[in-house]
């Protein structure tokens, strides 16, 4: 079995996603625009600020977040332009008591002057360190607000929930099949692109394969099961052996390998659907290199009442004998074909399962697959893929571990591509500094005041790789320094701190964006979904785990700690009793 099967497109080479025409200037908040001329008429234009985009908890109730959608950002400052449409829209929106002269500023404004920094696409990372720090003139950068983001947003959103399919999962196969269930085409196209960074294996949506380069996986819809109704409505019955000859009847070998079957699998021969084998034989016919094939269009196993597995919580234990109606068609039926496809030559892939009791079913079908092998001789009978879909969700893959499934392969959905369990991540973006001075956010809510100040972030890690904390500090600060004791700072807590002698350090934002131009050359695709995978590696496994993890730590230097508190007290209003 390749990586390019089931039916799968794999593009050979490398592409360069073309840059999404729906992110342009006007992608933003009316607001953006009215601060901008408020800006504008009070002589601003030439203020320099620092923006940090950052945010305040990790989603999904966990204790890490994959950052993503860096490269979008970057495309979106190289085109960053007002087309003579958008200033004819604004003129036709804006109240009629804009100065003109402020349309002609808006003409010829571009992100020249702008400086990005930036942590590396694919990293994990902790709230409150700056994901990206923006630097230039005060209009331009606050124009950019909106369209950064709600490119990092989704995107880092849609890269953290895969990581944990991932992390779920193990080393089973993943596939993203939520297209259908996306918030529309752009969100279906952005679910496939991220979530093949966080760590999936391939979607079944083609034009993300197309524009992102990513493994394209389907197999067929219990309509095409359910099109044909017997075998007399084959028009080809006969396929070519894999190492060539004449043609064979593969309709005729299947009939005659379901009849051996009918024993083993102990059912009787009405209980088999005729329509679903045919189906099966032309799928096969059509595909026999990739024959992967959906068994529960007309039952997989005959319960009193249909079990899910959303609420079946017990260990699977398989009976010795099964009885004749444990498997009705599907399996059977497949079987056969996969048997008449052997005598050929060829490979069958494996089965979906699409409903019931997803544990106890990829159990049976297991079993048959290795009393199969073993019975006629066939080795890689036992290894046939079962793939599980149907709602499934991160809760739902680590259930099933806990109950012995035999499922190696899950294509997973609505709750991938609409984050069902946190629909937005909660990126912010705050004016930190302006002409050199520190600016500070107040609030009565601790979590909402900002990190006044340009600054810098750094990672310590341990002797043994681990990483044990973010640091920030100002940027006119000396960078920590390795087997040097640093003094690192609850930012709000006084009595929070510890020293730390760290083995690696890591500078965490870097220049990506700087007189125009993106610095240095891209990542692909396929190095930013490694680096997910390196960066979650260095995180302890109790910061990782789906139950009560620990909170990885993000502190700020003694300097950071004072200069805060400082500009808190200048800023903070003194309260009168009388």
């Amino acid at each position: 079995m390749t990586e390019n099967t089931i039916i799968g497109i794999h593009h050979l080479t490398e592409k360069s996603l073309g840059h999404n025409g729906i992110v342009q200037p006007l992608l933003t908040d009316l607001y953006q625009i009215t601060m901008a001329y408020a800006y504008w008429k009070s002589g601003k234009t030439k203020d320099i600020s620092v923006f940090d985009l950052f945010f305040r908890k990790n989603p999904f109730q966990g204790e890490f977040t994959i950052f993503a959608g860096l490269e979008e950002c970057l495309k979106f400052l190289k085109r960053f332009h007002y087309s003579e449409s958008d200033i004819a829209y604004l003129r036709q929106t804006l109240p009629d008591t804009i100065d003109d002269e402020f349309f002609d500023y808006l003409s010829k404004l571009n992100t020249n002057d702008v400086t990005l920094y930036a942590v590396e696409e694919g990293s994990v990372v902790f709230p409150r360190v700056p994901l990206i720090r923006i630097e230039g003139p005060l209009i331009i950068v606050q124009l950019l607000e909106t369209t950064l983001l709600t490119l990092v947003n989704y995107a880092s959103l849609m890269a953290t929930n895969a990581a944990r399919y991932r992390m779920a999962a193990g080393d089973l196969k993943l596939l993203e099949f939520g297209l259908r269930r996306a918030q529309g085409p752009d969100g279906g196209l952005s679910a496939s692109k991220y979530s093949y960074i966080g760590g999936f294996d391939g979607t079944s949506n083609v034009l993300a394969g197309k524009l992102f380069n990513i493994p394209v996986k389907g197999t067929h819809a219990h309509a095409y099961i359910t099109s044909f109704t017997d075998l007399t409505e084959l028009q080809t019955c006969t396929l070519v052996p894999k190492a060539g000859g004449e043609h064979r009847n593969l309709s005729e070998l299947a009939t005659n390998w379901r009849l051996k079957l009918i024993s083993l699998f102990n059912v009787v021969s009405t209980e088999a659907s005729d329509g679903e084998l045919a189906a099966l034989i032309s799928f096969a016919i059509a595909f026999p290199d990739g024959f992967m094939a959906l068994v529960d269009t007309y039952d997989v196993k005959r319960y009193p009442c249909r079990m899910t597995h959303a609420i079946t919580m017990w260990p699977v234990t398989l009976p010795n004998t099964l009885s004749h109606n444990e498997y009705r068609s599907g399996l059977l039926n497949f079987c056969a074909v996969a048997l008449a496809l052997n005598d050929l030559g060829y490979q069958a892939i494996g089965i979906r399962i699409d409903s019931g009791d997803l544990a106890y079913l990829s159990n049976v079908a297991r079993h048959f697959f290795n009393e199969i092998s073993k019975q006629y001789d066939i080795p890689w009978f036992a290894e046939l893929m079962i793939m599980a879909s149907n709602d499934i969700n991160e809760e739902t893959i680590l259930s099933l571990n806990d109950q012995g499934h035999k499922i190696n392969c899950f294509g997973i959905g609505t709750h991938l591509v609409t984050c069902q369990r946190q629909p937005a991540l909660g990126c912010v973006y705050k004016m930190v500094e302006l002409n050199g001075q520190p600016r500070i956010k107040l609030s009565q809510d601790v979590g909402k005041v900002t990190m006044p100040g340009r600054k810098d972030a750094y990672r310590l890690y341990s002797e043994s790789g681990d990483a044990l904390i973010d640091l920030l500090q100002k940027s006119s600060e000396e960078a920590p320094q390795v087997n040097h004791k640093v003094l690192c700072r609850h930012p709000f807590e006084e009595s929070k701190r510890a020293y730390v002698t760290p083995s690696k350090v890591k500078k965490l934002l870097r220049i990506c964006w700087k007189d125009g131009n993106i610095v240095g050359p891209l990542p692909s695709l396929a190095e930013i979904r490694n680096k997910v995978q390196a960066s979650l590696k260095t995180l302890r496994p109790d910061i990782k785990r789906n139950l009560n993890p620990t909170p990885f730590k993000v502190a700020v230097s003694d300097n950071l700690y004072k200069f805060l508190h400082d500009l808190w007290l200048q800023n903070a209003p003194i309260g009168e009793l009388s």
